[in-house]
């Protein structure tokens, strides 16, 4: 139920929420305003009331205290007359100071709110005598009360009127303060997969959108690059699989049309296997990359001599570099924490990829060195190690080198190895980088080109 009620509430729409959190906070104010404002007032009128008693038992005290004539009942009914005369919100009593005293005066008005004030007087010469009386001073509290009624009466309607305008006039105000949104979501629709050049523009919207409308341009950005090369990328694909796929129909119709001795049909055969072997091999290719762009995590292990590692890998390819006419060095070492069949694979990409490009005759270099380095606001040690693959062949051109980790491409369609790898090695390589969270990175100048891996290592 409460998680009903929370998803219920959070899909509310956001300009009821406003409206509703605006009406709340107007009502909760006014009503400490008005609750402050009828408190202050009724206090004012509480100690007026107190003020007035204070003032009539100072005076009546004065005037029983300092008569100097001889006073009976009669003449002290009348000088009270006289006192209470234009006061119909006062009622007196005097009596005796006596228990169960005789009461001199009494005028009582029966009110329904009062407020009493007792004291004790003297009379001089009160039938012949001095007299102690106690005098009760009653004040009627009810013209106060009804400006108080009254009082509660406008404030309350003041502010549930208030209110209602204020709800009202928040209702206009929030959708206008929303209507950039609509007008954002209008410019959200125009973008599509056919039209993701389209951006969106914030010079009419306001500061608080812009940081927003920039993400999304990024976004967009992002989603473009990521688009224009899933379309190269199936392109690429369609092209790599269709070229042995035509192959092997081609040859498998020929074999077809005529009779074929054995040996005819073994090569026919072997070279079908050589292109199946290629499409394998591609699509192989192309599951580990898919693994390693859906974040499958490296199997992280303590390898304690990269160098051991590398010689490991050149064995492998000594065939090849051999047949090169070849040389190959490794300078360097350092241990860490790495996927060693991982590392093997890239290794092995940048050694084959080395091995076909350099000049026959030339040397190879494979190069492991670790720098580290200690940050001067976190005095924290870091560290990374760099894996280089050098090799001498030719230059490649500056504005293919930032490409030279997409897949399929190739630098120069036109070398003679073109045509017997598909492009996906390097890709492959970069895809281990990201994998150990490291990067990959490529130099080419002077007839000397260093492909290599950035692996970061904690102390």
């Amino acid at each position: 139920m409460k998680n009903n009620k929370k998803k219920n509430k959070a899909t509310r729409p956001l300009s009821t929420r406003l409206s509703i959190s605006l009406a709340f906070q107007t009502i909760l104010g006014l009503g400490i305003v008005c609750i402050t404002v009828y408190l202050v007032i009724a206090q004012t009128l509480s100690a007026k009331q107190a003020d007035a008693l204070d003032h009539k038992q100072i005076a009546l005290e004065r005037m029983l205290n300092e008569s100097k004539s001889q006073v009976d009942s009669e003449s002290l009914q009348g000088t009270l007359l006289d006192f209470l005369s234009g006061h119909d919100d006062l009622s007196l009593l005097v009596r005796k100071d006596e228990k169960n005293g005789e009461a001199l005066f009494d005028l009582v008005r029966h009110h329904k709110n009062t407020i009493k004030r007792e004291f004790f007087a003297k009379l001089q010469k009160f039938d012949g005598m001095s007299q102690s009386v106690v005098v009760t001073l009653i004040l009627d509290r009810s013209p106060d009360d009804l400006i108080l009624r009254h009082l509660a009466w406008t404030l309350g309607i003041a502010a549930i009127a208030s209110t209602l305008i204020v709800s009202i006039s928040s209702v206009w105000l929030v959708k206008k303060g929303l209507s950039p949104i609509k007008f954002l979501i209008t410019q959200v629709r125009q973008v599509s997969a056919q039209n993701l050049i389209h951006r969106l523009d914030d010079s009419q919207q306001p500061q608080e959108l812009r940081p927003l409308i920039g993400q999304i341009n990024d976004l967009l950005d992002r989603l473009s690059v990521a688009y224009k090369q899933m379309e190269s990328f199936n392109a690429d694909v369609a092209h790599e699989l269709n070229t042995p796929l035509s192959t092997l129909i081609s040859s498998s119709e020929l074999a077809l049309r005529k009779r074929r001795t054995s040996e005819e049909l073994i090569d026919v055969l072997s070279s079908n296997l050589e292109d199946l072997h290629r499409m394998a091999n591609i699509v192989a290719d192309m599951l580990f990359l898919s693994n390693a762009d859906r974040g499958n995590g490296a199997r992280l292990i303590k390898i304690c001599s990269l160098a051991d590692l590398a010689r490991e890998v050149i064995d492998f390819h000594e065939a090849a570099i051999m047949e090169a006419g070849l040389e190959v060095e490794v300078h360097g070492d350092a241990s860490g924490v790495f996927d060693a069949s991982l590392v093997r694979r890239a290794l092995s990409n940048l050694l084959g990829n080395a091995t076909r490009y350099a000049n026959m005759g030339g040397k190879i270099l494979v190069d492991i060195r670790r720098h580290e380095n200690l940050s001067e606001s976190t005095e924290i040690k870091t560290s990374i190690i760099e894996l280089t693959v050098t090799n001498e062949g030719k230059t490649i051109h500056p504005e293919h080198l930032p490409r030279l980790f997409d897949r399929f491409y190739r630098a120069d369609s036109s070398r003679s190895y073109a045509n017997k790898n598909h492009g996906l090695g390097l890709a492959i390589v970069s895809a281990i980088a990201r994998l150990h969270m490291g990067s990959v990175f490529a130099r080419s100048e002077n007839g000397v080109t260093s492909i290599g891996l950035i692996f970061p290592q904690n102390s």
